[in-house]
């Protein structure tokens, strides 16, 4: 085989050495894997404005014109506007109940400082619409929604030099946002972590890559070693999506403790469930988990108003050090995961694995384009 099968079109198409995107909200997981030859779409539904601005300044200052991408998200099934305090204030009264029960049973007291969720940009529509406008500002290469059709941006966005890429987790999200010009699209299988839909990655991968046509497409869900690498590249991907793998490089910001659980867990110890944002989402199984799955509780709340209760538990679960109550979001690749190395190193042993598997299956040297 002379090609060097690790090159595809998604590296043409930015200019990248190695078909591996980083998603992270941490800037210097996404530095240090764009130095390395992949790409990185940095998460910053959670930023204001400002703050989305002065990211984007610090990533360019450090990687100089290579490419990378912002992430931001545009649910339409969220109120128009409102803080998170309106909103809170609205939350059902059955799932509110609820919780306050799961708060005494457990001891839980109040956060000593306001939720860290409670900045998430989604919570309404209003705010992701001023996010995106610095995306567009910015001319950042490439603007991906984690969640909702851009279609409405697409225009906008390749007026201005810009890639737009969709993360999608059923064939006909796909089949719409390819009618509408999306650049690029990410089939995110159920294996994810994070928010993701009902089709296995195997599933949707290779039937979104049949009917993209000249389109890349990045395959998502339970994503971290070179092997998982190689089987995306023939099931017709044109490189991977991961998020789990980078919040245990050194680089990743997250606390140690939470660094900790997700290297001692395993597939198994992850769930796919509404109870932590009103939307299906793959997290690290913890207490929360158990008393939304119990009889006696209520449906979860719709979105956002799920992600205000959880918010505030989460807040004093890592404020109060209570382990029982603490997750992260996490995808069924987690258990493949069991040193902390540097996000370089990362990169580099996925392409090395990935390059020995197409070797062993041809049974010569692949060659370098």
């Amino acid at each position: 085989m002379s090609r060097n099968p690790l090159h595809t079109k998604l590296c043409d198409s930015l200019g990248i050495e190695y078909p591996i995107v980083a998603f992270t909200h941490c800037k210097d997981v996404a530095v240090a894997v764009i130095n390395a030859g992949g790409f990185a779409c940095m998460g910053e539904t959670h930023h204001t404005p400002d703050e989305i601005a002065a990211d984007i300044k610090w990533i360019r200052e450090r990687i100089g014109d290579k490419p990378f991408g912002i992430d931001l998200v545009f649910p339409a099934s969220v109120p128009p506007a409102g803080t998170a305090e309106e909103l809170f204030a609205k939350i059902p009264k059955a799932q509110r109940e609820f919780v306050e029960d799961m708060k005494k049973r457990y001891n839980i007291p109040p956060p000593k400082r306001r939720p860290e969720l409670f900045e998430l940009g989604w919570m309404n529509q209003e705010t992701p619409r001023k996010q995106l406008e610095v995306a567009l500002d910015e001319r950042v290469p490439v603007l991906a929604s984690g969640l909702g059709n851009p279609a409405f941006v697409v225009k906008a966005a390749h007026e201005r030099g810009m890639q737009v890429w969709g993360l999608v987790g059923k064939p006909r999200q796909a089949k719409k946002e390819l009618e509408a010009g999306v650049d690029v699209i990410v089939a995110q299988g159920i294996d994810a972590g994070g928010h993701t839909g009902p089709i296995g990655t195997f599933s949707i991968v290779s039937q979104v890559a049949a009917m993209a046509g000249d389109r890349p497409v990045i395959a998502a869900g339970g994503i971290t070693t070179g092997r998982h690498l190689a089987g995306a590249i023939t099931l017709g991907a044109s490189g991977v999506w991961c998020g789990t793998l980078w919040l245990t490089t050194r680089e990743s910001d997250r606390e140690m403790v939470i660094k900790e659980k997700l290297l001692a867990a395993t597939q198994e110890d992850t769930s796919y469930s509404a109870c932590i944002s009103g939307f299906t989402m793959r997290t690290l199984k913890c207490k929360w988990h158990e008393e939304w799955e119990s009889p006696n509780a209520p449906k979860p709340a719709p979105a956002p108003y799920q992600l205000l209760l959880f918010a505030d538990v989460k807040q004093s679960a890592m404020d109060w050090k209570i382990e029982s109550f603490m997750t992260e979001a996490a995808g069924q690749g987690v258990g493949f995961m069991t040193t902390m190395k540097p996000a370089r190193q990362v990169v580099m042993d996925m392409v090395e694995e990935a390059l020995g598997v197409f070797e062993d299956l041809f049974g010569a040297p692949l060659g370098e384009e």
